[in-house]
């Protein structure tokens, strides 16, 4: 007689797991595809045929391709918000802002390595940079990452954002100088996250010097050659 007992269901921890597995290997072969044919010219079924699953299983993870386009760039933000809420109180804000991002970078590796490696989180940021329809959602999502760290900063200082301007301009500037930094760093030969790395540190010691100084016949500082350390930051 056939055994008619039911078949007992997986345990949750080993279920979630599961589901983490195919959420990643989906997420590697959407930045794969859209780094190496054009985020536009990848459909959601060759996503989906590159893991060995149906469009159906690649929308119970990610409502639709700009959502796997920018999740590793979720991640790379979340770890740049744990840095900062982790900074000690002394620090001023900008000083709190730049060792957070130095930290960042530092760790990048350790903190994608589980989901992508980090050569593809480089290639998927320049594949957003140079796609006319990712750099606008980008942009809208780089002013509300602004507006979250202007308001960690404020709650850092004892401040309220809305009555005082100085956490909003404070952000305001040190984001203006790590996209710029940004920008130039994917132009470059080097893109590498030691190359970044540097260049953010060297631009954000630029700041004070470039808001208070008078340009009129003086010549722009060279930045010291700094070279990244193999540990983390102070």
């Amino acid at each position: 007689m056939t055994d008619q007992r039911p078949v007992p269901a997986a345990p949750a921890g080993l279920r979630e797991r599961k589901k983490q597995r195919t959420r990643d290997a989906l997420l590697r072969a959407a930045l794969l595809l859209f780094t190496s044919q054009g985020y536009e010219q990848t459909t959601v079924d060759e996503i989906a045929g590159a893991v060995d699953v149906s469009q159906r299983t690649f929308f119970r993870y990610f409502a639709n391709k700009e959502e796997a386009a920018f999740a590793v760039q979720d991640l790379a933000e979340s770890h740049f918000v744990a840095a900062l809420a982790a900074r000690p109180a002394f620090e001023g804000p900008l000083e709190a802002l730049r060792n957070a991002v130095l930290r960042t970078w530092d760790t990048i590796e350790d903190a994608l390595s589980d989901v992508v490696p980090v050569d593809l989180y480089i290639r998927a940021y320049r594949m957003i940079e140079s796609t006319p329809a990712l750099l606008a959602v980008h942009l809208r999502r780089s002013a509300e990452l602004e507006e979250r760290v202007a308001r960690m900063v404020a709650r850092r200082e004892g401040l309220d954002v809305d009555a005082d301007p100085r956490p909003r301009v404070a952000v305001a500037a040190f984001s203006g100088v790590t996209r710029v930094t940004g920008r130039l760093w994917g132009r470059g030969e080097d893109t590498s996250v030691a190359a970044i790395r540097r260049m953010t540190e060297e631009h954000l010691d630029q700041i004070t010097r470039a808001l208070a100084a008078d340009w009129r016949g003086v010549p722009a500082p060279a930045p010291a050659a700094v070279n990244p350390p193999s540990g983390a930051t102070s």
